[in-house]
């Protein structure tokens, strides 16, 4: 019988960390046809199922559970041991994977990333953007971005940008129709653009004047699971938007949107860069971190 081999081992731990043959194959660079047979291959050389699958989803086994919890820390040995190499280079090369919520990426991070690669060609960056809250370490990443609030105790995190605040937008013409709100209950009583996350809750709209922070569970007409696409909607008058400021800058400043409740929506800490505090950091990473460092 064919042994068990690294690869095997490496498409196993593939598949376990995705939940899904087809974002595997694209990490793997195989077709999911290819992947599925040296999975059963696998399966057929070791006598237990490791994965029970169907159309819809995939979920390890109880056996493929103690499997995965073996296997990876000995592969992640293995990648720390590569990645000492990389104090041999001149420059350090590589591939970074870093998760960000979309806005995130789009104000802050990619600005950064596109500045970064082009002091360091030999590293490669995949920038994954899932307004979801992702485990970086289980799901395979480097590290991530998002706000300081939102970060685990075990991460090691450093600040990329500046204080940020959301604001509440309405076009002129919808304050032909609606009063306009002069504390957060009112908003209540006005069509707002409403925001569910991936995990199907609805976002609460924050506020905090004196010290006082409020949440406001809003209704409207119209509910985006993508922040970015609430600006277009707010423009035509659909309803009122609560959006991070640098995304309406212009539109208010040229009067397009109304801001309102100024004095209820304050500054606060910006975005993190965060990484997990029990692995050795990847060159790669560590030039990523000296770089956002030094940029701030």
């Amino acid at each position: 019988m064919k042994p068990v081999s690294a690869a095997d081992l490496s498409i196993f731990l593939s598949i376990a960390q995705h939940l899904s043959f087809s974002r595997a194959a694209v990490d793997l660079g195989l077709s999911p046809s290819a992947l599925s047979h040296a999975l059963r291959g696998l399966e057929e050389r070791l006598g237990v199922r490791l994965f029970n699958r169907t159309t819809r989803s995939v979920a390890l086994t109880e056996a493929g559970e103690r499997l995965y919890s073996r296997v990876k820390p000995a592969f992640r040995d293995i990648d720390d041991a590569l990645e000492d190499l990389n104090s041999f280079r001149d420059k350090p090369s590589g591939t970074l994977r870093l998760n960000a919520g979309r806005p995130a990426a789009q104000l802050v991070l990619l600005p950064l990333v596109s500045r970064f690669l082009e002091v360091y060609p030999d590293i490669r960056i995949e920038v994954v953007a899932d307004d979801a809250l992702v485990d970086v370490v289980s799901a395979g990443f480097d590290a991530g971005v998002r706000f300081g609030e939102r970060l685990e105790a075990d991460m090691v995190s450093l600040a990329i940008g500046p204080y940020m605040r959301s604001v509440v937008v309405g076009a002129p013409e919808l304050f032909q129709r609606h009063p306009v709100p002069q504390k957060p209950q009112d908003l209540h009583r006005l069509p707002c653009i409403r925001h569910r996350f991936p995990s199907g809750n609805y976002y609460r709209w924050e506020f905090e004047r004196a010290g006082i922070a409020q949440e406001i569970e809003v209704d409207g007409p119209l509910t985006l699971s993508d922040v970015d696409l609430m600006v277009g909607p707010a423009l035509q008058g659909v309803g009122l938007a609560y959006v991070f400021e640098d995304m309406v800058k212009e539109p208010i400043a040229d009067g397009r949107l109304v801001q309102v409740l100024e004095d209820w929506c304050p500054y606060y800490p910006g975005l993190h860069l965060y990484y997990p505090s029990r692995r050795q950091v990847p060159a790669a990473l560590k030039a990523f971190i000296e770089f956002a460092r030094a940029a701030r």
